[in-house]
């Protein structure tokens, strides 16, 4: 469909605006999440703590008088926090972006082609079976253990579903995404069936696989996930050209010089590496890499140069507002993550469905 002059002027300045927009709206929401809680800290104190921290004394401090207790809560308890919203919010939706262009559908989720799932159920076996099928995983892995475990879970659920909807060289979607259904619904069932054989503690660590949350934020799990999934962002972000290419089809992208079966492999080991390294640590929080490309691709259009860093930015403003209002709507309580997050992005879902059942009637 070709575009009018007045379309065309219209988005391309929602292109250029786009990115810078979202880059404010990300810092104000940081300063926002950092400064609300039991504990009130006001945006100048923020910037004064801040300041401080990173050696900008003097003139940093003047701006805001604040007490050893804000300046405690804010780099203990609410700063990584709010650095492990960005990182989750980021790589779930770099995720959403590749699979969905890997995909060539809007449908295509980590969370539907069981990647979240897969992820999940690799990081709870480890909890409640590690101990005794593997006694020295934990004591030579270290922190790397859910990670790695969550990471093997991911991929090899996602290959699975991709295999299976392979026949003589070709991907079916309809195919694939009953098969991520049929096998998510069986690592639910796996789940299940571990969350029954848990102890008391056990119990405790899986219901918090069920709905998500940021509560287990720490500086150790920053340096631990940071380099990890900025790695595979930028592996996914190596993919654009590709994903750019496969949009025109998969025999267009060959004739491109795209190898189409290297590309899908890596684009599901980014992926995995990116969503299973979050899910060890955050459990699984939904319908991010779902929302966010559809959104910047109605304001942007398809092109993944945008869409992939946009994407990143705007999954990041979700998960902290979601989080923002978790932590604040019913405090001393928290509401789990997951739940906030599914409450919007299923009826987003059903929303495409319905779309999607229009343009197969048309």
């Amino acid at each position: 469909m070709i575009l009018a002059p007045a379309q065309q002027s219209l988005q391309l300045r929602s292109v250029n605006l786009t990115i810078p927009v979202l880059l404010l709206i990300l810092c104000a929401i940081i300063i926002i999440s950092i400064g609300s809680g039991a504990v009130p800290i006001a945006p100048r104190q923020v910037l004064a703590i801040l300041g401080s921290k990173i050696g900008w004394g003097g003139e940093w401090i003047k701006l805001a008088d604040f007490s050893d207790q804000q300046a405690a809560v804010l780099s203990l308890i609410r700063l990584p926090r709010v650095l492990l919203g960005i990182l989750v919010g980021a790589g779930l939706a770099c995720s959403g972006v590749a699979l969905q262009g890997l995909f060539r559908n809007p449908l295509a989720d980590p969370g539907l082609i069981g990647v979240s799932g897969g992820a999940a159920l690799g990081a709870t076996s480890v909890i409640v079976m590690g101990a005794t099928w593997l006694p020295g995983l934990s004591q030579s892995l270290g922190l790397f253990t859910l990670p790695l475990a969550a990471f093997l879970g991911g991929f090899g659920i996602a290959f699975l579903i991709y295999q299976l909807a392979r026949n003589g060289g070709i991907t079916a979607l309809p195919i694939m995404l009953l098969a991520g259904i049929a096998v998510n619904s069986l690592t639910g069932a796996a789940i299940g069936s571990f969350t029954y054989i848990a102890d008391d503690a056990q119990l405790r660590s899986l219901t918090f696989w069920s709905m998500g949350s940021l509560g287990n934020a720490s500086w150790d799990i920053i340096a631990l996930l940071t380099p990890i999934v900025t790695i595979a962002i930028y592996g996914m972000a190596r993919l654009i050209p590709a994903l750019n290419a496969l949009a025109l089809g998969e025999a267009e992208a060959g004739h491109m010089g795209f190898n189409t079966n290297q590309i899908k492999r890596w684009a599901i080991f980014w992926s995995a590496l990116a969503v299973g390294s979050l899910v060890a640590f955050t459990g699984m929080i939904g319908f991010i890499g779902l929302v966010t490309p559809h959104v910047i691709r109605l304001l942007c259009g398809p092109n993944h140069r945008i869409v992939m860093p946009a994407s990143a930015l705007l999954g990041a403003i979700f998960i902290l507002l979601a989080d923002l209002c978790a932590r604040t709507a019913v405090a001393p309580a928290e509401i789990p993550i997951g739940i906030l997050t599914a409450l919007i992005g299923a009826p987003f879902f059903l929303g495409l469905l319905l779309k999607q059942r229009a343009n197969w009637r048309g």
